[in-house]
């Protein structure tokens, strides 16, 4: 029985010392947001997108480019969705988006925003900020010159609104663009290929092994299951944007959005003086460059965010 009390009693002092020392210390880290991941039914496409953080929140909209889909944001949601909510969609062509049998799809820049405009309605995307990237920012753009009103801030990273911007690796998509021939086409079948899409994650990066292999692994899968012929056509029609720039152009002297370029300043496709550009129009706006290249958020996310926050928190939080 002695024995018995005594191991009563250090039990109970045991826990009453353990219980004590939980109380005194801090609390740890809250968790991260939840991600959902969620498909929208939008003029006979399936729009797959991923979606965190509080329903009544400041919205923020997340747009990939070229050789990506909304994975490219797999970190930085959860980390802007502790107060904003976050929507990144996959648009038609990329990632999970796929358009139903039968449906007879343009895969132009015009149509990708159409099925993205739709798709804010029907997710209820009345106000957002815009996070615009590569193939992102012309659908972007055009959101924003259709519907000035909705547009509360915009994140600009590697994504173009200026002709200073495009540098020579362009030169092939110019003589397209110029004459869209079937052999001017071709010539341009090469940046689908495995090895260019990798490249474009790698160009200008000091230390490519922060670069998850996966990200363009999975680009060159989605290329493969979805065909290479809508990203021939978007390459194509690629310079109606820059025949749009002019009318952006208006939209940005009007309206000062409040404006933050972080831009990857060895980008072998978007030079530092595209994002430069944007204070000439919005003297407003904000430029940080960042030492790496095209796909800055995969070796610069964390600084990414911590940006980000820092300014939607001074110019759209609640």
């Amino acid at each position: 029985m002695h024995i018995r009390t005594l191991a009563l009693a250090a039990a109970t002092a045991l826990a009453g010392t353990a219980s004590a020392a939980s109380a005194a210390s801090p609390a740890g880290p809250a968790p991260a947001p939840a991600v959902h991941y969620r498909s929208a039914d939008i003029q006979g496409v399936s729009v797959f997108y991923r979606e965190a953080g509080p329903a009544d929140a400041p919205a923020v909209l997340l747009l990939h480019g070229f050789g990506a889909s909304s994975h490219m944001f797999r970190e930085l949601i959860p980390a802007l969705a502790t107060r904003y909510r976050v929507i990144a969609p996959d648009l038609p062509g990329f990632g999970q988006t796929t358009v139903a049998p039968g449906v007879d799809f343009d895969y132009s820049f015009d149509k990708l925003t159409e099925v993205i405009d739709a798709f804010t309605v029907e997710t209820g995307l009345d106000r957002y900020a815009l996070y615009v990237f590569d193939y992102g920012a012309p659908v972007g753009w055009r959101l924003a010159v259709a519907h000035p009103q909705k547009i509360t801030a915009i994140v600009s990273q590697n994504g173009n609104a200026y002709e200073e911007g495009l540098s020579d690796g362009w030169a092939d998509m110019r003589t397209a663009w110029a004459s869209p021939n079937a052999e001017n086409r071709e010539a341009l079948r090469r940046f689908n290929t495995p090895d260019m899409i990798r490249w474009q994650y790698t160009e200008g990066v000091e230390d490519t092994s922060r670069i998850a292999p996966e990200s363009y692994q999975l680009a060159s899968a989605a290329i493969a299951r979805i065909g290479e012929e809508p990203q021939m056509d978007l390459l194509l029609d690629y310079g109606s944007n820059v025949r749009q720039y002019p009318r952006l152009h208006v939209f940005f002297r009007q309206y000062q959005p409040p404006t933050l370029a972080i831009w990857g300043r060895h980008d072998p496709f978007f030079l530092p003086a595209g994002a430069e550009a944007f204070k000439r129009d919005n003297p407003g706006a904000e430029v940080r460059l960042l030492d790496t290249g095209h796909f800055a958020i995969e070796t610069h996310g964390g600084e990414i965010a911590t940006a980000m926050l820092e300014f939607l928190d001074r110019n759209i939080a609640r």
